[in-house]
């Protein structure tokens, strides 16, 4: 059974949206000329600095090599662990899930409230070297289109397989900050379809893709719309 006869006898179906641009993206990065120094420092900078820096040290890693210890997800526990040599702070840094908060202030709030807690603990505030400041980042989205585009879902699910990293990155991650809802692109599409999706819809909305790779979030993708076809398959 094809994705069009599922829609079929569907009454709230609407008409096909238009199809799917896939795009692909860069982050480019852009100082902002603050650093800190200490732990306190963190904190004064993080309470005014624009929330698009935090964004990068939460999502950029994704996008760039790293290497220091992936146990720490984020810049920020990376830099309490191996800038400050604070392994309480980096472990309760590490734990923070950006897709747990409803926009970026709430998230700059969980970070001030974990670090004024650490503060509150310790007798002395914790210095990193000279040549181990905190650098605060910006980042600019970069998009480029890759003229392919898609017409039905069940299109969808054989072209994630040759979707690049960062294009899964621009349509899965970065479009939850540009969409009204919080969706993803693919979510957001398919919504078009009305309810005749709304299953693939709800399986979407369950990945997490922050504590894994994008390669691993695209093999997540992959094996979720590929279990979902197979379904309609069978039961029709």
């Amino acid at each position: 059974m094809t994705d069009n006869n599922n829609s079929t006898n569907n009454n709230s179906a609407k008409p096909a949206p238009v199809p799917f641009a896939v795009k692909d993206c860069a982050l480019a990065a852009v100082a902002t000329g603050l650093r800190a120094q200490n732990l306190r420092e963190l904190r004064d900078n993080l309470q005014r600095i624009h929330s698009g820096s935090i964004y990068y040290h939460f999502w950029g890693g994704l996008l760039r090599p790293r290497f220091d210890d992936p146990e720490f997800n984020n810049d920020f526990a990376g830099w309490a662990r191996h800038g400050l040599h604070d392994t309480s702070l980096a472990e309760r840094l590490s734990v923070i899930d950006p897709t747990d908060y409803t926009d970026l202030e709430s998230l700059r709030q969980e970070l001030l409230d974990v670090i004024e807690e650490r503060l509150d603990e310790s007798e002395w505030i914790p210095w990193a070297r000279s040549d181990q400041q905190f650098h605060f980042i910006r980042s600019q989205i970069v998009v480029f289109d890759t003229h392919k585009r898609i017409s039905s879902p069940h299109e969808l699910a054989q072209a994630i397989p040759g979707m690049s990293v960062s294009s899964i990155y621009y349509h899965f991650i970065d479009a939850r900050r540009r969409t009204e809802d919080s969706l993803d692109d693919f979510e957001a599409w398919l919504d078009g379809f009305g309810s005749s999706y709304s299953d693939l819809s709800k399986k979407l909305k369950t990945i997490d893709p922050y504590f894994i790779s994008l390669s691993e979030l695209r093999q997540q993708l992959i094996t979720l719309f590929k279990n979902y076809f197979k379904n309609i398959k069978e039961e029709a």
